[in-house]
């Protein structure tokens, strides 16, 4: 054994890379919550959308039958508005020859605007009972009706029955309700009518007391005397009908401009209001019938005579006719923290508006890419296995000159000695070159220790894995160098199997079979399922396609020339196997996969540490594929994986995995607020189709199935944490920090593998 040391001085000054990564140490966790906090976002996004539309929180309960024995007889018997004036309830009815044309459930995108437009054309008031969600939905619908003249009321948030819920629902409901309307037209309104109410002898014992809350409260709860029906579809000429009182009598006539299909109700308003003004009827709103009221109350303590401004609020003819406020009494201009409330609600379910469609067209698009990943790597690797696995097969003459082994090692005093026992029991000529990267716990002295031959130690002083490599790279002695960890272990034929590829004067890197040594543990055995299904089978697709994107650190063999062409092992990047890997594909080289050629690794034994590694390794392959973005406009070998490798990439190992969470919470959201059933049958479908990849990949790798066991749980808690790493590399990226190259603790519980002596 021979050793060469690198002079030794005083403390060095810090590198570029350790400066810059110094200064993003800081940064990092601030990132972490950044990532966490976009992800709670976009589930706070999902779950006002799914509130909008009556998936959360929504309740379809609707009571009938019950006894009124505690509800007024002047209430049952009375007129259609009530009122708590003074504390005491009072009904009013429509005087006769009047119409209270009156609207509930909406506004509606489809409807409504032709209801307001006919309103418009007749120059008819009327007064529309607005659904919350939707008025934060359509705020400009809402405007427009307020600008027209005509009223609004409240008809709840979610359009819930009120005798169902608590006394802090209804509060919610209707103060949500009023932040919508005050965000979207300014105001607020003191009319209430309660979803599923009809006339007043339907209150019953459970309705009355939320009657006689908003009454105190200041409301007016508004019910109907004539009911067109229309929600009933009957055709246009019964819709007209049921909407006529009976005889002279002034009526609060319900129509629906939204809730459903409303054509028929389109096409009947024009007719009815027609008809109506025939036999002398005058249209008003429901402020319009309380300023009669009380102009007739004056009239009889009085008797005098309607003031000029009195006789215009009951005057024949639409808004234009009547003061706004005669007709639109029950709006109060919102100010301070309701007005800004309101605006920000709107603003917030604009944003959900417009992010959870896009995320669903988004969720579609990824699961077909999913999906279609899915069977490219099926097929492409069934393709693979075949064909390098025929009898015939060969990369041409069997390699059988010596190659050099690198063994970059920081600190791998567990490991070590397991390393470099397992190679020198290749069964193929090798010299081994252990670079020691500024140890501090003696790896080299132990590496010494071992009396191997044909091994040699290289020290120098801390300067990360890249420069540790090109070292190992500089001092090697032939033409073909084979790169590992310091923690992982070779296989007596790993070698031998690793360089048989480069046979073919074509190709100018080989990615080996990189196994999880330590399988045993939880989080082992979950990387142990990645790895084969993950990793293997990608790679084994990435060869047939020709554009393998990354050589694995613990086991890739490198034509010597070629590395040192391509400028060696870049400290561009964290992911310089991937950034030479590119490198070569760019300068015209194949690069293959060696599924026999295996290495025993020492995956992460904590998720912190899981963390660190993952997350360089996301980042590190980010940072490769924006330094090599012109191959996308690149021609030759270069514009190939440009255009091809590039692209699938990207779309694999970003793109894909950054939404992918999304279908977990989509998944979450549905078995909760949606359809349990049906999402936990997808959600099993997909499981099904991944385990069905995965029990092949463990079939082509020769591994025991009893691993697969544990997928379920994997893809509900591992998973997860991998979308996350994946997050925050990308806000890593989009802010600009940098890491340096990461040690992660050693166990040295990967020892030799059987049949290592």
């Amino acid at each position: 054994m021979t050793t060469t040391t690198s002079p030794r001085g005083r403390r060095r000054a810090p590198t570029r890379i350790e400066r810059a990564a110094g200064r993003a140490a800081a940064l990092q966790r601030p990132r972490v919550i950044l990532a966490l906090l976009l992800l709670l976002a976009l589930t706070c996004v999902m779950l006002l959308d799914g509130y909008l539309r009556a998936e959360v929180g929504g309740d379809e309960r609707v009571r009938t039958g019950a006894a009124s024995d505690q509800v007024p007889d002047s209430v049952l018997n009375g007129g259609p508005i009530l009122t708590f004036q003074g504390g005491t309830a009072t009904t009013v009815s429509v005087p006769d020859k009047t119409i209270a044309l009156t609207f509930d459930d909406g506004p509606d995108p489809t409807w409504t605007p032709q209801v307001l437009k006919i309103l418009k054309e007749y120059d008819v008031p009327a007064t529309f009972f607005l659904v919350g969600s939707m008025v934060s939905r359509h705020p400009d619908i809402v405007r427009t009706m307020v600008r027209q003249g005509n009223e609004v009321g409240v008809h709840t948030f979610t359009h819930v029955d009120l005798s169902y819920q608590s006394e802090s629902r209804v509060r919610r409901e209707m103060e949500q309700t009023q932040l919508a309307l005050a965000g979207a037209a300014g105001i607020t309104t003191t009319l209430f009518r309660a979803p599923y109410s009809s006339e007043t002898d339907a209150i019953d014992d459970y309705s009355w007391p939320v009657y006689q809350k908003l009454g105190k409260e200041g409301y007016t709860s508004v019910f109907v005397d004539t009911d067109s029906d229309d929600w009933k579809r009957p055709g246009v000429s019964k819709i007209v009908q049921w909407a006529t009182p009976k005889g002279t009598k002034g009526a609060s006539v319900l129509f629906h401009d939204a809730g459903g299909e409303r054509s028929q109700t389109i096409a009947a308003l024009p007719q009815y209001i027609k008809k109506m003004r025939a036999e002398g009827y005058t249209f008003t709103t429901v402020s319009g019938v309380l300023a009669q009221q009380n102009t007739q109350n004056t009239q009889n303590t009085q008797n005098t005579q309607n003031t000029q401004n009195d006789r215009t609020a009951t005057a024949p003819g639409g808004p234009g006719a009547h003061t706004a406020t005669g007709l639109q009494a029950a709006h109060h201009k919102a100010t301070g923290a309701t007005l800004y409330e309101g605006k920000a609600l709107i603003a917030a379910v604009a944003v959900a508006e417009w992010t959870v469609p896009a995320l669903s067209v988004s969720l579609v698009i990824v699961g077909v890419a999913v999906m279609g990943r899915f069977g490219m790597m099926l097929i492409l690797a069934r393709r693979h296995h075949r064909q390098r696995n025929r009898r015939r097969f060969s990369w041409g003459a069997p390699v059988t000159r010596p190659v050099s082994v690198i063994v970059p090692a920081y600190n791998e005093k567990e490991c070590i000695a397991s390393t470099l026992r397992s190679l020198a029991a290749s069964t193929h000529p090798i010299e081994i070159i252990v670079v020691d990267d500024g140890s501090t716990d003696g790896t080299a002295e132990i590496a010494e220790s071992l009396g191997l031959p044909d091994v040699r130690v290289l020290r120098q002083r801390n300067a990360g894995k890249p420069a540790a490599l090109n070292n190992g790279v500089r001092n090697a002695r032939h033409a073909i160098v084979v790169m590992m960890d310091g923690d992982t272990v070779f296989e007596p034929d790993t070698v031998r199997q690793l360089v048989q590829p480069f046979a073919d004067p074509r190709v100018g890197a080989v990615a080996g079979n990189a196994k999880v040594g330590n399988r045993n543990t939880l989080i082992g055995a979950w990387q142990h399922i990645e790895y084969v299904m993950g990793f293997n089978l990608d790679r084994r697709m990435y060869d047939l396609l020709g554009c393998m994107p990354t050589i694995p650190g613990a086991i890739g063999a490198f034509r010597r020339d070629a590395v040192l062409q391509a400028g060696g092992m870049s400290e561009d990047t964290l992911a310089e196997d991937t950034d030479i890997t590119i490198a070569l594909h760019r300068a015209g080289w194949r690069v293959v996969y060696q599924e026999h050629a295996r290495a025993w690794t020492e995956a992460p034994g904590s998720l912190g540490q899981l963390w660190s590694q993952r997350y360089r390794w996301s980042y590190g392959t980010m940072q490769a594929l924006w330094k090599h973005r012109k191959s996308l406009t690149d021609r030759g070998p270069s514009g190939r994986f440009g255009r091809i490798g590039m692209p699938l990439v990207v779309l694999f190992q970003v793109v894909t995995p950054v939404f992918a969470p999304l279908i977990d919470v989509f998944t979450l959201y549905s078995m909760v607020f949606v359809d349990f059933r049906a999402a936990l049958l997808a959600w099993l479908a997909v499981l099904g189709i991944q385990l069905v990849c995965a029990a092949y990949a463990f079939r082509l790798d020769r591994e025991k199935y009893r691993y697969l066991l544990m997928m379920p749980l994997q893809q509900l808690a591992y998973r997860q944490m991998m979308y996350l790493v994946l997050i925050h590399s990308c806000v890593t990226a989009l802010t600009g920090g940098r890491l340096r190259w990461q040690k992660l603790k050693r166990t040295g519980e990967v020892g030799t593998p059987a049949g290592v002596s």
